[in-house]
């Protein structure tokens, strides 16, 4: 999906920034022309993918920002905007996996910190980012997942499971609200992909009792074999951010491999 400065002069938000997805796509968004503001929580890795925009000859600034809080989320928005004026695409991407725990002993602390994460922080990127991009229309991208969606079977993911559950009925319900304003909703919902989103995750001790066993003869991810990469989701973030996609909204989109056609 190469668009050769299809971004030229246009303003991306990305949220997680410095690793994996965020990283990819910002990447791929500054080599199509866009100016980058870089957002995650460690400051040292935007900088880090900042650098690598800046060797190409593109322009990015990081800030560092914790979704989970609407104080930190309005002052780096607000910011980007003093700084580089209108934004045209937001890729609210930032997520942590959470613990992975049975219901029953899940701890109430460790649920509550997935969700204000991953769901209010999706729903804080948002409505913070509404203001500027009302102004002249745009598109936003949310990291959603084949988990609570397609796939059920993960052991010990209720709370993960359920704010990727969330993330897509809140997209929907952005997707009509901000439709007068030209602004587009869409959501990715990645399988396996090659990605640090793992060093996010703590499993406890009793998760193996609630597992179910599954067992695919061929493989459980029939397209490529493998995970995928984080480049394959940049270039499917770089289409819904992009003209090419200007009737696409309300929608998910699966890349997955098919993975979850079988776990489903």
């Amino acid at each position: 999906m190469t668009r050769t400065n299809s971004f030229t002069g246009k303003l991306a938000v990305v949220t997680g920034a410095g690793s994996g997805m965020g990283r990819a796509a910002a990447i791929q968004l500054a080599n199509e022309g866009a100016k980058l503001a870089l957002f995650d929580i460690k400051r040292e890795n935007a900088e880090h993918t900042k650098q690598q925009i800046e060797k190409q000859g593109r322009s990015a600034f990081a800030f560092e920002c914790d979704i989970a809080s609407s104080q930190s989320v309005k002052a780096a928005i607000n910011e980007t905007v003093e700084r580089f004026g209108q934004i045209d695409v937001l890729f609210a991407n930032a997520g942590i996996a959470g613990e992975m725990a049975p219901i029953e002993t899940m701890a109430v602390d460790d649920w509550e910190k997935t969700i204000q994460t991953n769901l209010t922080g999706t729903f804080l990127t948002v409505k913070h980012a509404i203001p500027s991009m009302k102004k002249k229309g745009g598109s936003i991208i949310i990291t959603s997942s084949v988990s609570g969606n397609r796939v059920f079977s993960q052991a010990g993911f209720s709370a993960y499971s359920t704010t990727k559950a969330g993330q897509l009925a809140f997209m929907k319900m952005a997707a009509l609200e901000l439709a007068r304003y030209k602004i587009r909703v869409n959501a990715i919902c990645p399988g396996a992909i090659k990605t640090n989103i793992g060093q996010s995750l703590h499993s406890s001790p009793d998760v193996k009792n609630i597992e179910v066993p599954l067992s695919f003869p061929e493989g459980d991810q029939p397209l490529e074999h493998g995970p995928g990469t984080a480049q394959q989701v940049a270039e499917l973030v770089s289409f819904l951010a992009s003209e090419a996609s200007s009737h696409i909204t309300g929608t998910e989109v699966y890349i997955d491999g098919g993975e979850s056609l079988l776990r489903g």
